[in-house]
C-alpha cells in the first residue's frame, strides 16, 4: 500500500508561501527602491529637505532677476545709471522725506516709493532696485564662467591623474600644491590693476569680467582636481571598469563611458558650492575697486560706495549687503542639500 503523495506537497506549497511572504515584505521594506534610479532617489530625498528646495527656488529667481534685469528694471525701476539729483539734499546728502517739500527733511527709509523700490542712492539718486538687478548679472556671470573653467580644467587633469598614475599623477599633484599656494588674493589685484585698455579684442568690462573669470578658473581647478582624482582612483579598481579592460575598451572609452558619468554627480554638486565662493571673490574685487569699473553697478563696488554713509545711510550698504548674504547663502543651502540627496550613506 503506497503512502500518500499530497503530504510533500503542501510542505512544499507552504514553504514557497512563507518564501513569498518574506519576499514580499521585503520588497515593502525597500519601498521599491530596486525599481527606481539614483536620479530618482536622490529627488526624493531632496524634496524632503525643505530647506534645500527653498534655497533652489532663490537660486532659481535670482537667476530669473538677472537674466531679464533690463525688463524688471524697466517696469518696475528706471536705468541703472540714471542720475536722480532732484531727490537728493546736498547738504545732507540723503534723500528728501518729499522732494517738493525740503523742509520735511530727509527720508528715513531713504526715498523707499512705488517709484524707487529699495530707495536711492544718498550722493546720485540711482535706483537702487535696478542697480541691484544689473550687479546679479554681472556677479552671477563671473561665477558660473568662473566655475565652468575650473571644473573644466579640474575634472580633466583629475580624471587623469587618477587613471593613469605613476609620474602623471605625481606631476599634476604637485601642481596642485603649487596652485593651492598660490597668494590668489593678492595676484588678481595685481593683474587686473596692471592690465591695458585692450587685449585680444576685448575692452572696458568685457576685458575685467575676462581676466577675473580667468584668474578664478585658472588656479581654482585644484580644488575641483582633488576630488576627481580620488574618485577616479577608487573607480578604476571597479568590476565595471574591469570588465570593460578585459573586453579590450581603450582607455578612452573607459574614461568616456565608464568613469567619467559617475563622476557627473560629486561635480554637480561642488560646482554648487564653489558658485557663492566666486560670488564673493568677484565683490571683493570690486570693493577693493579693481573689480568691474563704475558706472557698470556691482554690489562689491556698491557696498564700498556705502562705507561713508553708514550712520547717516545704513540702507545704502545694508541693500547690497543683503543681496550678496541671501545669495551665497541660498547656493550654499542649495548645494548642501545637494550633496545629502546624493549621498548613498544618507537614509531615505
Amino acid at each position: 500500500m503506497s503512502a500518500p503523495s499530497h503530504a510533500p506537497d503542501s510542505a512544499e506549497q507552504a514553504e514557497q508561501t512563507d518564501v513569498t511572504d518574506v519576499a514580499a515584505q521585503a520588497q515593502k521594506v525597500r519601498g521599491d527602491s530596486d525599481n527606481r534610479s539614483l536620479r530618482q532617489i536622490a529627488w526624493q530625498r531632496l524634496r524632503k529637505d525643505r530647506v534645500a528646495m527653498v534655497s533652489g527656488v532663490v537660486v532659481v529667481l535670482l537667476i530669473l532677476a538677472a537674466v531679464f534685469a533690463p525688463l524688471l528694471a524697466k517696469w518696475f525701476g528706471h536705468p541703472p545709471t540714471q542720475f536722480h539729483q532732484d531727490l537728493i539734499d546736498p547738504a545732507r546728502r540723503t534723500p528728501y522725506l518729499d522732494p517738493e517739500n525740503p523742509e520735511l527733511g530727509p527720508d528715513p527709509w531713504g526715498g523707499i516709493s512705488g517709484e524707487h523700490l529699495l530707495g536711492v542712492e544718498p550722493t546720485t539718486g540711482r535706483d537702487l532696485f535696478s542697480r541691484i538687478l544689473y550687479g546679479a548679472q554681472i556677479s552671477l556671470l563671473v561665477a558660473f564662467l568662473s566655475t565652468l573653467v575650473c571644473v573644466a580644467l579640474g575634472t580633466v587633469l583629475g580624471i587623469i591623474a587618477g587613471y593613469v598614475g605613476g609620474w602623471v599623477d605625481t606631476v599634476i599633484s604637485r601642481a596642485m600644491d603649487i596652485f593651492l599656494a598660490f597668494p590668489l588674493m593678492l595676484f588678481a589685484i595685481a593683474l587686473v590693476g596692471v592690465i591695458p585698455d585692450g587685449v585680444f579684442g576685448l575692452t572696458g568690462n568685457g576685458l575685467r569680467i575676462g581676466v577675473i573669470v580667468f584668474i578664478i578658473g585658472f588656479f581654482n581647478w585644484p580644488y575641483v582636481a582633488r576630488i576627481v582624482r580620488g574618485q577616479t582612483l577608487s573607480l578604476r579598481e571597479r568590476e565595471f571598469v574591469e570588465a570593460a579592460r578585459s573586453l579590450g575598451a581603450s582607455n578612452r572609452h573607459i574614461l568616456l563611458r565608464e568613469i567619467l558619468p559617475n563622476l557627473v554627480t560629486p561635480i554637480i554638486v561642488y560646482s554648487t558650492l564653489l558658485i557663492p565662493t566666486n560670488i564673493l571673490f568677484e565683490a571683493a574685487l570690486s570693493f577693493l575697486g579693481v573689480g568691474i569699473n563704475p558706472p557698470t553697478p556691482s554690489w562689491g563696488k556698491m557696498l564700498s560706495e556705502a562705507v561713508p554713509f553708514y550712520q547717516t545711510a545704513p540702507y545704502f550698504i545694508l541693500i547690497p549687503g543683503l543681496a550678496i548674504f541671501v545669495t551665497v547663502l541660498a547656493f550654499n543651502l542649495f548645494g548642501d542639500g545637494l550633496r545629502d540627496a546624493f549621498d548613498p550613506k544618507t537614509s531615505d
